[in-house]
């Protein structure tokens, strides 16, 4: 009998399925959250004076939103190049943990590793909380297509949010900015408190919590890598005397 040569692939027909499923988990209320976040950064960045170009390029390549703060801190203090490239670099350093736990549960039998070093571009908060809350119930081969579609979609719809925001931003008031901006460290919180899988990780946010205002006191340029090494010890102490325990 005659075959349809136009038929679509059934893999690539699963694999967009898969895609278009992580596209839709995008549009969430961390997503939103995530979002309105991006509309406090896009008025920062005009302050700092970048152009238009530069703010949605830097969106698409740094992504996290931390690291794009520090830079634009960078910008307005007139730090130069390497030393606010460095700045980023270390405060990007904290979504290495995250890579290494997300990429094991991507990672298929067919999986190349071109795909999972450019999937690990889009690694950052959000997606990295709805990924591990999600990819368990997706099939192991299809995990990588719906998380292209998660992260994709993130960085695309806030690079075009930015842009819009930037053109409007005059006519937005300071305080909806600042306002916008202050609920993602508060999304970061209560995300990453909900999906701790042991005891140790609230133990660590907990006296990150602690820790970073009284070394912001003390040692303001080095507050936030205190809290985390201080915090992450305690907090991996506490994990092995909890397994010890439990072994007893």
């Amino acid at each position: 009998m005659p075959t349809d040569d136009a038929s679509p692939d059934p893999d690539f027909s699963i694999r967009r399925l898969w895609y278009l499923r992580g596209v839709r988990a995008a549009f969430s209320v961390p997503g939103l959250i995530l979002a309105s976040a991006f509309i406090g950064f896009a008025g920062l960045a005009k302050e700092a004076g970048l152009t238009l170009v530069q703010t949605v390029f830097m969106v698409g390549m740094v992504w996290a939103l931390p690291a794009k703060v520090v830079l634009v801190g960078a910008i307005l203090s007139g730090t130069s190049l390497p030393a606010a490239a460095f700045a980023v670099a270390l405060s990007s350093i904290r979504l290495a943990p995250m890579v290494v736990a997300l990429v094991p549960e991507m990672r298929g039998t067919r999986t190349p590793r071109w795909v999972l070093y450019f999937l690990s571009h889009f690694v950052a908060v959000t997606s990295w909380v709805l990924a591990m809350e999600r990819l368990r119930g997706i099939p192991r081969d299809l995990r990588t297509s719906y998380y292209a579609g998660l992260g994709s979609t993130l960085v695309l719809v806030n690079m075009v949010v930015v842009g819009v925001v930037y053109v409007l931003a005059d006519s937005l008031p300071p305080v909806v900015s600042a306002a916008l901006f202050l609920l993602t460290p508060m999304y970061f919180l209560t995300s990453l408190w909900g999906s701790a899988r042991e005891r140790a990780g609230h133990v660590a946010m907990a006296i990150g919590l602690v820790l970073g205002p009284l070394l912001h006191l003390v040692v303001p340029g080095f507050d936030l890598l205190g809290a985390g090494l201080i915090g992450g010890g305690i907090a991996f102490a506490f994990h092995l005397l909890s397994r010890r325990r439990v072994k007893s």
